[in-house]
Order: C-alpha cells, then sequence, then structure tokens
C-alpha cells in the first residue's frame, strides 16, 4: 500500500499493483512495482506501514490518524478491551462447545454400551474423560482472569487426540524416526 501525500495530509491511497489517476494521470497497475523513489517522491508517493492490528475478539478497534514522516506513512491502531464479564462466558462457551464437537463422533460407543449393556473400550472411556477435564480446566483458567489482556494472552486448549489419531500418531512418528536412523545410518553421519 502507498500514499500520496499533499500539504503533510494523506491525499490519496494506492494499494500494490493496482491502477490509479492523480492530477490528471493515469496511472497503470504495475506502476508502484516499477518505479524509481524518484519518481514516486515526485507525486509525494510513499510507502504505507501498518502497526500491528489488535485481536478484535477482545478489543474494540479504531484506526489512528496516519503518521507521516518524510520516508513512510504509518498507520497504528488504538485498541479499548471489551467488557470482561461478557468474553469469559462466550470464551467458556466456545471451549464447551469445541469438547462437545470433539465428543460427538465417539458418542455412538456409549450409546451402544448403554443399549446392549456392554462397555466402552477403557482407553475411549479415559479419552472422553481427559477431554471433559480439558474443557473445565480451561474453564477455570478463562474465569480466573482478571483483565481483558490476560484473556487474549491465554493459549489455545491442547486438546488430546483420540486414541485411534494418537495410536497414527505414534506410527507416523515411528516411521519418521526409522527413517531418520536409517538415513543417519547410511551417510555415516
Amino acid at each position: 500500500m502507498f500514499a500520496i501525500v499533499q500539504d503533510n495530509q494523506v491525499a490519496q491511497y494506492v494499494p500494490d499493483g493496482s491502477s490509479f489517476t492523480w492530477d490528471g494521470v493515469q496511472y497503470p497497475p504495475q506502476w508502484t512495482a516499477q518505479a524509481t523513489p524518484e519518481e514516486m517522491a515526485a507525486i509525494g508517493m510513499l510507502p504505507v506501514v501498518y502497526g500491528t492490528y489488535p485481536n478484535d475478539q477482545f478489543y474494540w478497534v479504531s484506526t489512528d490518524a496516519p503518521i507521516i514522516t518524510a520516508t513512510e506513512v504509518t498507520i497504528n491502531y488504538t485498541a479499548t478491551p471489551k467488557d470482561i464479564t461478557v468474553l469469559k462466558p462466550q470464551m467458556v462457551n466456545q471451549v464447551n462447545q469445541t469438547a462437545y464437537t470433539i465428543l460427538l463422533p465417539s458418542d455412538w460407543m456409549v450409546v451402544k454400551a448403554v443399549e446392549t449393556a456392554g462397555t466402552v473400550p477403557a482407553d475411549w472411556n479415559t479419552w472422553r474423560q481427559t477431554i471433559r477435564t480439558q474443557a473445565a480446566d480451561a474453564a477455570g483458567i478463562i474465569n480466573a482472569c482478571t483483565t481483558v489482556d490476560q484473556l487474549a494472552a491465554l493459549p489455545s486448549v491442547p486438546w488430546t487426540p483420540d486414541p485411534d489419531q494418537a495410536a497414527l500418531l505414534a506410527a507416523q512418528e515411528a516411521a519418521a524416526l526409522a527413517a531418520q536412523e536409517s538415513t543417519t545410518s547410511t551417510t555415516g553421519v
């Protein structure tokens, strides 16, 4: 993105690779990529540099007035924290919804066990409880936060893979390790 500055004000923004008209002259889409710094300076064109955009899940974001220097136009943002009493229940609901979605494909095992007086395989039963525990732990961590900044800094829940996924991942890791050992032994490293 570029800006054409006139009288220390941004007169026009020009997206990279787009044609534009300035001062009665039509410029082709590739002009910003091919123009020399002198050609850009001749029409008052400067690159636009953007600051870090705050996470709008947690903050109301507004764009500050551009800061114009001799070499660039900088666009920064102001982040105003949203209401934590609204955010926390939303985040807990999202964690619970994710846990529900993760458990849903294996619910048939529980239904079958109840209907046939059977049992859910132990590894699956343990995994299902692990997912519920992870959701409860995440909800506790969310509810313990006292600022929006703390909420925004929380990492994603590292959900435990189900027994089938865990077995597949273990097999893939074993194969990768075997391939690495094979390569190491043949190269003598």
